[in-house]
């Protein structure tokens, strides 16, 4: 199965939020980070999603140091009541200092960042506002008091957290309904089932999860030995020289399973995550990152998917053999 037949499912993004596509687009690496870029291709690749049913579409003020959100701010404008933009705040980072991954999530920090990226953007209101990374040193309270007064002012329509423990995002939760909770959960990464997962369910926060391929490590083996020098992952833990060949070997026992259902090692990955959230009670709207057309057709097929309870008995032991932290 390599491409969509069906139309996309729709879920809720949080208790009070909007009908999504059960399927987003992380847009981050049309802009950096992941080797090349294609303008032309990524713009091709932002239409077919629309058409397909994708509808939550995922940005970050520090994705090209603010690039990411002015490249997307023509598609947005001209398609405003189908699309849901998420955008970020919380890193300093930016075209005058690109190496500062210093967090501030002090108030005015807040609101200056939502003002950058509503101009980025060309739009007056943000749909998802994120926290991408709490700063401990800023008590809670004042930053989600912050992204309330957005809320307010109708500036946001709704609010998300980013990589939350459990217990962040419950007090949050608490001081103003939290939407959406995006985190790393895929094959390889599970950590957020122990604690996050049963919090997020019991509050009614839809889960985004990012890098459901594993930063394309679950596409195939083929994958990582495709990798650019001026591609980030080279530098990832999971990546390495002394990590990759036992991965590889993980990622081949991904590749014999999906062979046996008929279809690609990226779409056994996103119906793990589907088949597994129903599992544990939570509405969830992966986020895989591609700029190529064909590969946004294969991902979106797997909405539709659900692994046989043996395929997913074979693939639940994998995250403990895994080498190498996720970034």
């Amino acid at each position: 199965m390599t491409g969509p037949s069906s139309p996309l499912p729709q879920v809720p993004l949080g208790a009070g939020g909007p009908l999504v596509g059960i399927q987003g687009l992380g847009c981050m690496g049309m802009s950096e980070f992941y080797g090349e870029t294609d303008e032309v291709e990524s713009r091709a690749t932002l239409e077919r999603a629309l058409e397909l049913g994708v509808s939550l579409f995922d940005t970050a003020d520090m994705y090209g140091m603010g690039a990411n959100e002015a490249f997307l701010a023509p598609f947005v404008r001209a398609n405003r009541d189908r699309v849901v933009i998420a955008t970020k705040f919380g890193y300093a980072r930016s075209a005058e200092h690109p190496d500062d991954w210093s967090l501030d999530n002090r108030p005015e920090f807040i609101r200056a960042a939502a003002e950058r990226s509503l101009r980025r953007l060309g739009v007056d209101t943000i749909d998802l506002y994120y926290m991408h990374r709490r700063d401990p040193a800023v008590p809670l309270e004042d930053s989600i008091g912050a992204m309330a007064d957005l809320v307010a002012a109708g500036k946001v329509r709704w609010l998300g957290l980013c990589a939350m423990s459990a217990d962040d995002l419950r007090a949050a939760h608490a001081l103003h309904p939290i939407a959406a909770l995006q985190s790393e959960w895929s094959i390889f990464t599970r950590e957020i089932e122990r604690e996050i997962l049963p919090v997020a369910a019991q509050l009614g926060v839809t889960v985004v999860p990012y890098s459901p391929l594993g930063r394309g490590m679950l596409t195939g083996r083929a994958f990582s030995a495709a990798l650019g020098t001026d591609d980030a992952r080279q530098n990832f833990p999971r990546f390495s020289a002394e990590n990759l060949a036992a991965n590889t070997r993980l990622v081949d026992r991904i590749e014999a399973i999906a062979a046996d259902m008929g279809v690609t090692p990226a779409q056994l990955a996103l119906a793990w995550l589907y088949a597994r959230a129903a599992e544990l009670g939570i509405a969830c709207v992966p986020i895989p990152g591609t700029r190529k057309r064909a590969r946004l057709d294969e991902n979106l097929a797997a909405a539709l998917l659900r692994p046989s309870a043996d395929a997913m008995q074979a693939l639940e032991p994998l995250a403990a053999a895994v080498q190498g932290i996720a970034v």
